[in-house]
């Protein structure tokens, strides 16, 4: 077997929501895969700074920002920043109609300073959220660290995390911005979950394509890559990775269209997929 690229997702994949620390077992498992020649990388919605501490596990390269900022070993290969405008449209439009938001940009994230209150109020503390919510809750409780909207100077950003209540409060953001940005949003299964939450990703890049680029950069088949992950901003790599695994704990919308289900975060699922599939 030739050289494999794997590309996980964080949140909800290689570990429980807005947490650092993986399972020792798929620690394991992934510098098993390592140690046979494949290469690992993470593949996330989380920005460089959400994700640098899981860097000292030394992955071999990092797709942050759901594709718009990739490197493969230390070499960054893209970089791609929403415009200044665009950043100041989106939160304009959002902030019009009551949406909560946090700007994500490469080292740091800036949100509304009562979209904890938000969170909590819409899900409840016994509701099982998706897992990209429950990386906001933990985020806001201090976990990955975000700082007041009213910090944010300007600074290039990635993406827009988005909020909300009702579908037509995003209106206006998508009037304006629909044609250049994709509203990815997240999948709910409990009804008592009332809080729509998605992101604004820029439609000239989005994981799929990133995973392209880190093949066309080291000359390796997009055939010969595996891809983790849970949630809706996964769709495009789970589509373009010549082997698709999604969670047991992930969107079902995900598992229609994935070419394995391996057991969740918590029940060792990425040691488990990575035995499966002889990575290992």
């Amino acid at each position: 077997m030739g050289r494999k690229l794997i590309f996980l997702d964080i949140d909800g994949t290689l570990t429980t929501p807005g947490s650092n620390e993986p399972p020792q077992s798929a620690l394991d498992a992934i510098r098993a895969a390592q140690k046979k020649g494949n290469l690992v990388f993470l593949c996330s919605g989380r920005n460089p700074g959400m994700l640098a501490p899981l860097l000292k596990y030394d992955f071999d390269g990092v797709i942050a920002c759901a594709g718009g900022y990739v490197t493969v070993g230390d070499e960054l290969i893209y970089d791609m920043p929403m415009t200044a405008e665009e950043t100041r449209i989106a939160v304009e439009k959002l902030h019009e109609k009551g949406v909560f938001c946090t700007v994500e940009s490469r080292d740091g994230a800036f949100g509304d300073s009562d979209i904890g209150a938000f969170i909590e109020s819409s899900i409840g503390p016994d509701s099982k959220g998706n897992s990209e919510i429950e990386r906001w809750r933990k985020t806001l409780a201090g976990s990955l660290g975000i700082r007041p909207m009213s910090e944010y100077d300007g600074r290039p950003a990635y993406k827009v995390v988005i909020m909300c209540l009702h579908p037509e409060q995003l209106i206006p953001a998508r009037e304006a911005l629909e044609d250049r940005y994709n509203f990815v949003i997240q999948e709910i299964t409990d009804p008592s979950h009332r809080c729509i939450n998605g992101e604004l990703i820029n439609r000239k890049y989005d994981k799929g394509r990133a995973i392209i680029r880190v093949c066309e950069h080291l000359g390796i088949p997009v055939s010969d890559t595996y891809g983790f992950g849970d949630s809706m901003n996964d769709l495009e790599m789970i589509r373009t990775v010549g082997i698709s695994v999604c969670m047991a704990n992930g969107a079902q919308a995900l598992k229609e269209i994935s070419d394995i289900v391996c057991p969740s975060v918590e029940e060792d699922g990425l040691a488990k997929a990575f035995e499966q599939l002889g990575l290992v």
